[in-house]
């Protein structure tokens, strides 16, 4: 079965205009950012902010207001992240940013597929998640009780969730780990979209990536028991991986409140993908 994609740019996102007004760009231009000579391409893979390429390089304008109960939207913390992440391969590289507009070079690469292996994405989370964390990262709280709160927010049921569960591993979050959110190219695996990174649970990346409804919005089917399982393996921490499984109810049941949430607010979309998130009951 095919899924169609919700946010790669496959099919445009939220309305935007197909180029930036003169004096953004020329302010762009005059800081050595970008070259005068190259056209400026509009990209409709999020949903949240405005995204030019130009040539090599790639122009995100944020927009206020874009964050949403699971997802932040801060310009800032992108800035953070690319650059603690320089030279690691895991993030692009940050040329530029003032203001709401951060540029960095553009990845050459597609967007993750089952075709390429779970294994490559684990690893490449594990890589991640044992970077030194910036101090200035912010604290997320992923802990039980705290999901728990964020499920009924959106007016979601919770599931029962295990009293004793493995200790959090705090590190170095992306946040949005989806399958769009991963190129793939002869070097490996480089993560994009860095507007809600954090110091917290590392379970909680590998429950974004794992996410069927997230696959589903990425374009992939839903990966099946042995790819979840080969994504644990190779992922390499069964402290992690375990409290990963034991709040894997959990994990799907606020995905599938948040798909809800969206889906109230327009995105329709979504509502078809909160019905994969099958573990919420």
């Amino acid at each position: 079965m095919h899924w169609m994609r919700w946010k790669t740019g496959k099919v445009k996102g939220r309305s935007a205009v197909p180029s930036p007004d003169a004096d953004f760009a020329h302010y762009w231009i005059a800081r050595g950012a970008v070259d005068g000579g190259d056209a400026w391409e509009l990209l409709t893979g999020g949903n949240t902010n405005e995204t030019w390429r130009v040539g090599n390089r790639i122009v995100k304008r944020f927009r206020e207001g874009g964050e949403t109960p699971i997802f932040g939207n801060d310009v800032q913390s992108e800035r953070l992240a690319l650059k603690a992440l320089k030279g690691t391969g895991l993030a692009p590289e940050l040329v530029d940013a003032k203001g709401d507009t951060v540029v960095y070079k553009r990845i050459d690469g597609h967007n993750w597929t089952p075709d390429d292996g779970v294994e490559m994405v684990a690893q490449a989370l594990a890589r991640l998640h044992a970077q030194p964390i910036p101090e200035a990262l912010s604290d997320i709280d992923l802990r039980k009780d705290a999901m728990v709160r964020q499920t009924l927010s959106m007016n979601g049921k919770v599931p029962r969730v295990p009293a004793e569960l493995p200790p959090q591993k705090h590190v170095f979050l992306h946040g949005d780990a989806t399958a769009s959110n991963v190129l793939v190219n002869e070097a490996g695996v480089t993560f994009i979209d860095w507007q809600c990174p954090a110091r917290g649970d590392a379970a909680s990346d590998l429950a974004i990536f794992l996410s069927p409804a997230m696959q589903a919005m990425a374009g992939n089917e839903p990966l099946c028991d042995e790819e979840v399982a080969g994504f644990l393996a190779a992922y390499g921490d069964a402290t992690v991986t375990d409290r990963y499984v034991a709040l894997q109810p959990l994990y799907s049941a606020r995905m599938r409140a948040y798909c809800q949430w969206r889906a109230a607010r327009g995105d329709h979309g979504y509502g078809r993908l909160a019905s994969l998130e099958k573990g919420a009951g």
